[in-house]
């Protein structure tokens, strides 16, 4: 007999925990090549975990509700033949198996460390890429950082652990002084602020206590992180969208009869933008400390309000490559599978820009929190027909036209006003001159 580890697989771009929600299979039970044996969830999507191998489930690491990192062993299975200790998928293992090994291994940086790497050279604890990545943000020195005490293998510091301690930090911060003094060069930088805490409330007679369920709660902290990380600042534009909606009204039927899909003006949204990017691809990239990494793909999210009221983006990759018609089947896709709660994780993954349309509330604007590890998001607001001034050979003119609001949030450490205001002219001019005699 061998046994077999089964991992935690990766389930996002800068997602490096999941929680399990339920086993599917008791230890005991047999399992098949790709069946599920357990599900695991994120602030982004709900997902099963299959099989690589066929054999006995002989033991369970995790119970419901725990969580854990992207890497982690959280299962083992007993397969046909010789040996002991851990093997992986057979070669001729399926596509989903993998799929699991390409997914850990991209997130080898984010797995637990092993022991000969629990500490560094330097002679400090070992801390994973997200460990160092939050004390950067909240300006938590080395010296500092080795005061708080981890509850990960072997002591690591976990990301909980560190959230655990910025809550209580203000008063936490004079004790771990005393417990570990910094060297004489880091005691002469000045103190970190404290993070702030939220104010405490007082229950009034009436009130209803509604517990934020776990993806509200995994939200909150990501949209948390995106305004302490990215300066944020939003430029908007008014955007005379006649042509579109003219042509939308006219084709729609046709449209439908035709390729069996209904046409939004969702799709016709994401095609601006994406012309939009590759007229500014410097707003197209990623911030890594000092480094920019421009992304060569144009992967557009849309931002999709899901029944309970939580939000998710799925991902159009490759946006730029799709004709109309492909992105209409693709974001119709994409939004029923969101609705039904049936995305999958790579559905979720990758997403380089994202587009929030808060007209669809009935909101003519907003201001948009970015998508991190993004640099830039749009809101598109709801199209009202309004008096509008229009310059034609004979003089100015008094029109109703459709116009709506572009709201663009972008990342000032990276993109300059100059920059987040050109791109979303940009994006009004395509949707200003869009073709009303086009063919479908």
């Amino acid at each position: 007999m061998a046994r077999h580890e089964l991992i935690m697989p990766k389930m996002g771009e800068s997602v490096a925990e999941a929680t399990i929600i339920n086993w599917l299979k008791e230890v005991g039970e047999t399992i098949e090549i790709d069946e599920p044996v357990l599900e695991i969830a994120t602030d982004k999507v709900d997902s099963e975990v299959p099989s690589p191998v066929e054999g006995k489930l002989v033991e369970i690491l995790f119970q419901v509700d725990d969580v854990v990192q992207v890497g982690q062993v959280v299962a083992v299975i007993e397969t046909e033949g010789e040996g002991s200790g851990s093997t992986s998928a057979p070669a001729a293992a399926p596509a989903a198996a993998e799929k699991i090994e390409k997914q850990v291994s991209a997130a080898a940086d984010t797995a637990s460390a092993p022991k000969a790497e629990i500490v560094n050279g330097d002679g400090t604890r070992f801390y994973s890429p997200l460990v160092r990545s939050i004390a950067s943000e909240e300006g938590i020195a080395m010296a500092e950082l080795e005061t708080i005490t981890g509850s990960g293998q072997d002591g690591r510091v976990t990301k909980q652990d560190i959230l655990d301690y910025l809550k209580n930090r203000g008063s936490a911060a004079p004790v771990a002084a005393k417990a570990a003094p910094a060297p004489a060069k880091a005691a002469a930088a000045p103190a970190a602020p404290a993070a702030p805490s939220a104010p405490a409330v007082a229950s009034q007679p009436g009130d209803e206590i509604i517990e934020m369920d776990r993806m509200r709660k995994l939200i909150a902290d990501h949209m948390i992180m995106s305004k302490r990380v990215s300066p944020h600042v939003t430029s908007f534009v008014e955007a005379d969208v006649t042509n579109l909606v003219n042509w939308r009204n006219k084709v729609k039927n046709e449209f439908l009869k035709k390729e069996g899909e209904k046409i939004t003006f969702t799709p016709i949204f994401i095609e601006a933008v994406a012309k939009a990017i590759r007229d500014f691809p410097m707003i197209n990239v990623a911030v890594d400390g000092t480094n920019i990494v421009k992304r060569k793909d144009i992967n557009v999210g849309m931002a999709a309000a899901l029944p309970s009221g939580n939000l998710i983006v799925p991902v159009i990759k490759n946006a730029d490559q799709l004709n109309l018609v492909g992105l209409t089947k693709k974001v119709n896709d994409l939004a029923n599978r969101a609705r039904q709660n049936k995305l999958k994780p790579e559905d979720i993954q990758g997403g380089t820009y994202t587009i929030s349309n808060v007209g669809t509330f009935g909101n003519v604007m907003g201001t948009p929190i970015i998508n991190q590890p993004q640099v830039a998001i749009l809101a598109v607001g709801s199209i009202k027909k309004k008096p509008v001034v229009l310059e034609t050979p004979s003089g100015d003119v008094i029109a109703i036209r459709h116009m709506m609001f572009l709201s663009h949030s972008y990342d000032h450490r990276v993109v300059d006003g100059a920059l987040g205001g050109m791109f979303v002219r940009k994006v009004a001019d395509y949707l200003e001159q869009f073709d009303p005699n086009r063919e479908i």
